[in-house]
């Protein structure tokens, strides 16, 4: 009979089988927001009982996240679950959802795996955590704005008597959602006894990011309502957590540069202003807040004679934002008085929104003395009336005023001859001259105080002399030796080396 041939794997096959890919698994799907909420909540518990806050900002950092996934039955069905008896504090979380149709829906994804239900009730962290979930939603339609005021009189009341040191991260995001409420009413000035109560007891009790929250809220209440001698009061006679998060650090920072910006002390609020970008958030997850510091900081550049880089301008989330502001810059940049009020007036109501209008009204003498600075570099001489024209100003005598001023705070160098009415520039100057001698000799100096400052901030080991002494001791010592045998003839042709 002829042999059957068996089917044989030869190396190469094996190989191939080996070298396969293996089918890739799905990734699990993202969990539910019930899921997430009853999470959260088992977070706020183990920060409770591990006293590690940690867990409570890991929570508060998924929050933005989680309010735009929430609805009615979203808010039922984690309350039902998490609170599995009927106590007051379940029937009162309750009370506030809105009830409609879609209650009696299921979320399916939650109900098809089985949920473990909790031993005991969640702790009064995770309450509270509910109730600043169902504030956020309510603050979603202009018709719940009395219901939320009324819910948020009752939260703060609520964290008031519970009085617990692991709840000040979630009861600085409570008085966030209270400020927020009486904006959208329209009534922040009312709130400001609320938010001083609040700032004088998390004062006394050391909790500070309550303190640092309340600080910002009354700051944006003042300058809602442009108090801003009151808030620099407040500034002065406060002081700012410093254990506080950067998020509230950095909007703490962009209020002060606001102020001092409006007190004309352009230094101070651009180095604040500078500190806010530092610890803001990142430009994608924070957006709003990073186009209104720009926005800012752009204008006191601009105040204090700087001009800000073209790449600002071009950055993807500034760059739609900062279109009005583009405009400003190439004016002054230019000194073209009309390109500058053609900027202000097409873009008034974008200054208006971001209540930056009165300091960039204050750029029209940096446009002045930016194009008067052009005229003297190009004529030797020119008339009065022939700097109005240019510049578009109203009159020769406003074209005098400007132009002494100019004069007197050195920003060109010439004199104005009344009688003949026009202003002679003063030539370039030599390279020599008692002032060219004084600058140099205030830069020698300069870099002579700083050898000298140098010299002294140098630091020497201590007793390193008394080494280098003691080995050139040693090596006397050994020259001496040496020469000892060499006389006394000790050393032979082999130890003198060689022929030597």
């Amino acid at each position: 009979m002829p042999e059957v041939q068996k089917p044989t794997t030869t190396v190469d096959d094996a190989t191939k089988k080996e070298q396969e890919p293996a089918t890739a698994k799905p990734p699990p799907p993202p969990p539910t927001p019930v899921a997430e909420i009853k999470s959260n909540v088992a977070l706020l518990e183990r920060a409770v009982t591990t006293l590690e806050p940690r867990f409570t900002h890991r929570v508060l950092r998924s929050l933005n996240t989680l309010r735009k996934r929430l609805d009615d039955t979203v808010l039922r069905n984690a309350v039902t679950e998490l609170y599995t008896k009927d106590t007051p504090i379940k029937k009162a979380l309750l009370s506030w959802i809105p009830s409609g149709s879609s209650d009696m829906e299921v979320d399916t994804a939650s109900s098809a795996t089985p949920s473990k239900t909790p031993a005991s009730e969640p702790t009064p962290e995770g309450e509270i955590y509910l109730r600043l979930l169902i504030l956020f939603h309510l603050l979603a339609s202009p018709s719940n704005y009395d219901k939320c005021r009324d819910l948020a009189h009752e939260t703060v009341e609520r964290m008031q008597t519970l009085n617990r040191r692991s709840m000040d991260p979630i009861a600085a995001k409570v008085w966030y959602a209270v400020e927020r409420v009486y904006e959208l009413r329209g009534e922040l000035a009312q709130a400001r006894p609320l938010f001083f109560a609040a700032q004088r007891t998390a004062s006394l009790r050391h909790d500070e990011e309550t303190e640092a929250s309340l600080l910002n809220r009354l700051l944006r209440c003042y300058i809602e309502y442009s108090l801003y001698d009151q808030a620099d009061k407040l500034v002065s006679k406060t002081t700012f957590p410093e254990s506080a998060s950067n998020a509230q650090c950095a909007r703490y920072y962009y209020y002060l540069g606001r102020i001092k910006a409006v007190q004309l002390n352009y230094t101070a609020a651009h180095t604040d202003l500078q500190q806010a970008i530092r610890r803001a958030p990142p430009p994608k997850v924070a957006p709003g807040f990073y186009q209104a510091v720009h926005k800012l900081v752009i204008v006191v550049e601009l105040l204090m004679g700087d001009i800000p880089q073209r790449s600002v301008f071009r950055h993807p989330v500034l760059e739609k934002a900062l279109t009005g502001y583009f405009e400003i810059v190439k004016a002054v940049r230019a000194g073209s008085l009309s390109q500058f009020q053609t900027a202000l007036s097409s873009y008034s109501s974008t200054f208006e929104s971001d209540k930056t209008y009165s300091l960039v009204l204050r750029l029209r003498q940096n446009v002045i003395k930016t194009g008067i600075r052009h005229l003297s570099l190009s004529y030797s001489r020119i008339s009065l009336r022939d700097i109005c024209v240019k510049l578009n100003l109203d009159s020769e005598e406003d074209a005098e005023y400007i132009v002494g001023k100019a004069i007197r705070d050195g920003v060109i160098e010439g004199r104005i001859v009344h009688e003949k009415g026009w202003m002679e520039c003063g030539g370039p100057k030599g390279g020599y001259g008692p002032e060219v001698a004084e600058v140099f000799s205030r830069r020698i100096g300069y870099c002579l105080d700083l050898h000298n400052e140098s010299v002294k901030a140098m630091r020497y080991p201590l007793n390193a002399h008394r080494k280098e002494l003691a080995a050139a001791e040693g090596a006397r010592e050994r020259e001496k030796e040496l020469a000892k045998e060499i006389q006394e003839g000790d050393l032979d042709d082999d130890d003198m080396g060689g022929d030597f």
